[in-house]
């Protein structure tokens, strides 16, 4: 049995850490994780019924559930499919897959929710086993790869994975943040169109 402690951690993480378990197991066993909020929890039974896993959840607190999912052989001979986190195994795919990044939150709405949201995001993205190979910043989006970025550490990982992070110039001397770049590098729009064009799949968060 393998134990997840995803107690205080926000939407992605509880399911992202319950994924890298299932998929370092090499035979069927039980994993069960910890959270603190019921939304967890659905997120969770989603990802395990989805592939068929058994799955189980108890309330041992006032703020604490386990999700307990069992794996069987069946489940794991399949490929995991991460973008809709499920059970299984990796899939090949390889696309060209640039992620366009426009403003500093994600949605419409609450400007604090929508930053939140953005910030988890990001950080789903770097969680993937296929990460895209460009990832364009421009407009509010520019204020996102920058020194005091609650993504930056993010960026930086998938960046020495090998994606490409480019950032409008403009947009960067627009908002005063020319100087403040702290990774990737500074693109104009002829690259950016380039770039989108060029793309097997685009993603607009």
């Amino acid at each position: 049995m393998i134990t997840v402690n995803a107690i205080g951690d926000a939407c992605p993480i509880p399911v992202v850490k319950t994924l890298k378990a299932l998929k370092a197991l090499t035979g069927p066993d039980v994993i069960e994780t910890l959270v603190d909020n019921e939304t967890a929890v659905q997120n969770l039974i989603r990802m395990a019924d989805k592939q068929g896993c058994a799955v189980e959840t108890a309330q041992l607190g006032e703020k604490e559930y386990k999700v307990t999912i069992t794996v069987g052989d069946a489940a794991l001979a399949k490929p995991v499919d991460t973008e809709n986190v499920t059970c299984e195994l990796p899939s090949p795919h390889k696309k060209n897959t640039v992620v366009v990044i426009s403003s500093k939150a994600m949605g419409h709405g609450g400007d604090e929710l929508g930053t939140a949201l953005m910030k988890g995001f990001i950080y789903a993205l770097g969680q993937q086993d296929t990460l895209p190979d460009t990832i364009l910043f421009y407009n509010g989006g520019a204020t996102i790869p920058v020194e005091g970025s609650v993504s930056l550490e993010d960026l930086k990982a998938m960046e020495a994975q090998g994606v490409e992070i480019l950032t409008c110039g403009t947009c960067l001397n627009f908002y005063g943040l020319t100087e403040k770049l702290a990774v990737g590098q500074v693109t104009n729009m002829y690259t950016i169109v380039e770039k989108m064009t060029g793309a097997d799949l685009i993603v607009k968060p």
